[in-house]
């Protein structure tokens, strides 16, 4: 049997320092070898005109920052079902992200999807580099993502 394709979408904007974290994690699993089942998309902030492209895979991972009053740098992975499974205050695009899993729900076509959030402490400040605490938790975040690609799919059959 041949595996499903898993399409890995970071999400956020580089040019606002830590909202770029999941930017940042595609980056560095680039430089990985994946399996050729596995796809990485960089989605920049994300929202609705992401559906087309994602509406294919059967499994995505989507790694993001987010603003959950956790330390800067915990990361975390939730399988959201619904747009109310996501965590409160996901960074600068939080609406985009909410409204294509609930349009993706609506039509029936919802990937099983996993996100791993990385906590941040502001989403505003402008640069172009992760702070020390985000910029350690990319390493985490890559070995989230290949251990979660090589579990076999959680979706019922």
């Amino acid at each position: 049997m041949e595996q499903e394709k898993i399409l890995i979408l970071g999400v956020g904007n580089l040019l606002l320092k830590d909202e770029g974290v999941g930017i940042h994690c595609i980056k560095a699993l680039e430089k990985k070898e994946l399996p050729e089942y596995v796809d990485l998309m960089d989605g920049g902030t994300g929202g609705l005109h992401l559906i087309s492209w994602i509406e294919g895979y059967k499994r995505i991972i989507m790694l993001d920052a987010t603003l959950d009053n956790n330390p800067p740098g915990t990361v975390r992975l939730i399988r959201p079902r619904y747009a109310s499974d996501f965590p409160p205050l996901m960074s600068a695009h939080e609406i985009g992200l909410r409204d294509m899993i609930e349009a993706m729900a609506i039509s029936d076509k919802t990937p099983e999807t996993e996100l791993i959030v990385v906590s941040v402490e502001d989403i505003s400040e402008v640069g172009i580099y992760l702070s020390p605490k985000v910029e350690a938790a990319v390493d985490e975040v890559v070995e989230m993502v290949i251990s979660a690609i090589s579990r076999p799919s959680q979706a019922p059959r």
